[in-house]
Parts: structure tokens; sequence; C-alpha cells
């Protein structure tokens, strides 16, 4: 039976063509659903621009906004193992990843909810005594959110709690390959009691339903988290209308390990950094540059720890590494393992994809190390989105910075020393907007997170996360008998 999807508040079947859900593990079929047509992104934003607008909800006060976020935060903590189990069949991270991604997603609505209830509006004092003024923030409207296949749960109530949280309506556009979390959001922002028309969850292809939404003249704010080739062409859109964009875009992220680094709490989070995730993470540490007094002793425990990661089936526990998304994903990473080779590269384990039992079903690939090859090789200066690290000698901290430094991404960093004074003015030497110091992939709601160059604009979470979806309005009072001064 063909799913249907969530149009202005309504459960109905979608116009467009049907799209199939698949686990990539085995390559199963978890789901029919019948993704958005045209019309269906119309009827979805004049919902939108009508629900936003109701007196009911921008004119609720921030405790009645924050309380559908409060309960909805409690029904994904209520079902977390339903949802986790969910996410791990549409694109198949490991059961523990995905449970983590969940209660993420609960953190990220309560953290709003609480955002939305405290923010202060401001009164400004002019030295003037003949007026005073005050500084609002009101919403945008319409917001058209679009996320990636690689942590959907978590992506999507990054924007969907601070847009809903500031006022907003939100349309949402799920990855073309996994719209079942949102799907499932959606039920439970309706049980939630969230007024109709708030939310709507679009499925469907980019150039279609995500193209219609970014230019439809309703919608006032993209955010957008994926490709920064799609990244650059709604900025684009977004600047033909005048209207703000949050990017958040690829990386090719460094991973620095000094002279001084604790070995084996640098290369266990090297580790971690890059294969969680089985590398599918615009985040993941793929340039790895150590330094040269410790590189022999560092590759060879970074060799022995990779070699004893688990890939396999991510509904097993003990797993480190599920399957790729799907096989046109594993096939671009196996072409840019190829190209390494290619360019003289030395595959120093990994390398080929995973064929053997219950592995030949589904789109399993290595944890894969790379060496002997220059910051300027294509498979260093490209996001491969895979299992893939590159590992790299360095000598002295200028060379390390400008080799850092050389790419056209800066989206994170990590930094692995003892000598913490040293390590800061590192951090603060290096062009990226998220950097780690003795850890990786760690993660705070209450901390902004973007990137800089092509890695995007505008920053998510934190406190600002919620005015990046307002608009702010200064009002003039006058105390004064006279309007003006040169009025009779």
């Amino acid at each position: 039976m063909v799913r249907p999807i969530f149009i202005g508040g309504e459960w109905r079947q979608g116009r467009g063509p049907v799209s199939i859900s698949h686990f990539p593990a085995d390559g199963s079929i978890n789901a029919e659903i019948g993704t958005a047509s045209v019309e269906d992104v119309e009827e979805a934003v004049q919902a939108a621009e009508h629900a936003w607008r109701h007196p009911s909800w921008r004119q609720a006060l921030p405790h009645q906004r924050a309380a559908v976020l409060y309960r909805v935060a409690d029904l994904i903590e209520q079902r977390s193992e339903q949802l986790a189990a969910l996410q791990t069949k549409d694109n198949g991270k490991p059961l523990a990843e995905t449970r983590a991604l969940v209660a993420s997603a609960a953190g990220t609505a309560r953290y709003f909810a609480a955002a939305c209830e405290t923010l202060d509006e401001q009164l400004n004092t002019p030295r003037a005594l003949d007026f005073m003024t005050l500084s609002v923030h009101e919403p945008i409207g319409v917001v058209a959110a679009i996320t990636p296949w690689n942590s959907p749960i978590a992506s999507e109530m990054q924007k969907i709690a601070p847009a809903l949280a500031g006022g907003n309506a939100v349309l949402l556009k799920p990855a073309d390959a996994t719209p079942l979390a949102a799907l499932e959001l959606a039920k439970l922002f309706e049980e939630a009691g969230l007024p109709k028309g708030l939310l709507s969850i679009l499925p469907g292809r980019g150039s279609v339903v995500g193209e219609a939404l970014a230019r439809h003249p309703l919608v006032r704010k993209i955010s957008f988290t994926g490709g920064t080739n799609t990244g650059r062409r709604l900025a684009h859109v977004a600047a033909d209308k005048l209207i703000p964009t949050s990017l958040e875009l690829g990386g090719k992220s460094p991973t620095i390990v000094l002279e001084d680094a604790d070995l084996e709490l640098a290369a266990k989070g090297v580790v971690y950094g890059i294969f969680s995730s089985a590398g599918q993470a615009c985040i993941a540490g793929s340039r790895l540059f150590v330094h040269r007094s410790l590189y022999d002793r560092f590759l060879t425990r970074l060799l022995e720890l990779t070699r004893e990661l688990r890939v396999g089936h991510p509904e097993r526990p003990g797993i480190h590494m599920g399957p790729l998304i799907n096989e046109a994903h594993l096939a671009s990473v196996a072409d840019y393992v190829a190209l390494a080779r290619a360019e003289g590269g030395k595959v120093l384990c990994g390398g080929e994809r995973l064929t053997e039992g219950e592995l030949a079903e589904g789109c399993f690939y290595p944890p894969t190390i790379i060496a002997g090859l220059p910051n300027g090789a294509r498979v260093c200066q490209e996001e491969i989105f895979g299992p893939v690290l590159v590992v790299m000698r360095f000598d002295d901290e200028e060379q390390l910075v400008a080799e850092a430094n050389d790419s056209v991404f800066g989206l994170a960093a990590g930094i692995w020393s003892e000598d913490f004074r040293r390590a800061w003015h590192l951090a603060r030497r290096l062009e990226a907007g998220t950097i780690w110091i003795n850890t990786y992939k760690k993660f705070s709601v209450s901390a902004p997170f973007g990137g800089f160059k092509e890695s995007g604009l505008g920053r998510e979470k934190g406190r600002q996360g919620v005015l990046a979806y307002m608009q702010q309005k200064s009002i003039y009072v006058g105390l004064s008998d006279q309007p003006n001064p040169w009025c009779c």
C-alpha cells in the first residue's frame, strides 16, 4: 500500500510519482510513498500562510508554543526504540547511532521550547527624553526546510523546532531516500496539538519539490542542509527573492595530531571521527595530519584499531559500521578509492567492497586508509562522504596551518594535543566553524553550528537559532506633546 504524506495538516496521497524506501543492508523494501507534486506544494504553502498568520499561533504566548515542543519531546522519548529502528531501516545506520540521534531530536525540541519561553525583547533608552524605542522579533512566515539523508530525525528537528518556536510555519522536504522519520515526526506534532497547516512533510525529488518550495513567492526563508552544489543553487534563488537562507553544506575536515598528543586517545578519536556513520557525515575527519615524529607509531596503532572495527548488519548489536546509503553512493566511494590509487596513493587497509555472507546483499564498504598523497590530490580536496581517510605527515605548524586551510571547505576540524594553550591558538588559526580539541563529533544544541567558505552560510542551534527564523522590528514611541521639531 502506498503511504500518504502530510499536506497542510491533512494525511493524503501525494500526487507525485511513488517513491520506494529501501533498507541499505539488504535492499528490501521498507515502504512505498507517494511523493508531493507541484500542486501539493502549492496547497501546503497556502495552508502554511494561513496558519502562521492566524492569531492562535502568531499571537500565542511563548509558553503556549513551547508546550507543543515539550509534548513532542516527551513523545519522541516514549517511542525512541520505534523511531531508532525506523531510521535504521531508512538509511542503514547502526541502532546505537540512531538511538543517539533520536535522543538528540528530543533534546533539540526541549531546548528550543525553553529558548522560546525565555527569549526577551529589548527596550532601548536613547539619550533624548522625548521618545523611547523598543526592539521586537516577529516571525518570518513560511519556511522551506530541506534536509539530508544521513541523519534525518536530528537534522529535521534542528529546523522544525526553532522555526515553530519563532512563530513560523514549516514546509519540510526530507531527502528523497529517507522520508520515513519525517513522516513519523508529523504524527507526533499532530498528536502534540500543533495547529493544522503549520507543518507539512513533502517528500519528493529536489528538482521538483525543493525547487517549487524555494521559488514560491510566499516562502520567506530557505533552510538547507546538504551538498554544496545544491546549496549554491538555493543561495541564488534566495538572492533573487531577497530572502534569508541558512546553508549547512559539505566538508573535508582536517584532523591534526601534534607531536605531544596522547597517542591512544588520539588514535581512537580519529577512528571514530571518520568511520562512525560509515563516514557519511559532513563533519567527518577525512584528512589526517600527523607530526612526522609520531607518524609511524601513530599509523601502526591507527591501522590496528581500524582493522578491529566490525562492519555488518546495522540491527545487530556491537556493530561499528553499517552499509552506505545505496548502490550509487557506494560506486562513488569506490571510484574515489580507485582515483587515489591512480594518483599514487597506497591503500593501507580496506579499499574493496565487502561481499562475503550477508554483506553481499547490502551496500557495505570497509573502513579505508590511504597514505602517500599530497594535500592537493583530488581525494584530499573533494568530499567523498564515505569511510575513507587520507593520512599525511607535517613538519611544522606553519606548513600544517597552510595545508589544513587549503580547502574550499571549512566546516570542522580536530586537534589532538596535551598542550592546551598551543591547541587553543592553533584552533584560532583554522578556517572552520567547529573545532574539537581532544575529542571529535561531540555536539551541544546550545552551541551554534555552521561552516566557513563553501561549507555554508548562517548558523543553526543555540539561542540565536530561534532568532534566525525571526525578523527584527524597531518601534519608536513619542513622549513629547510636539511630534516633530518644526511642526506648528
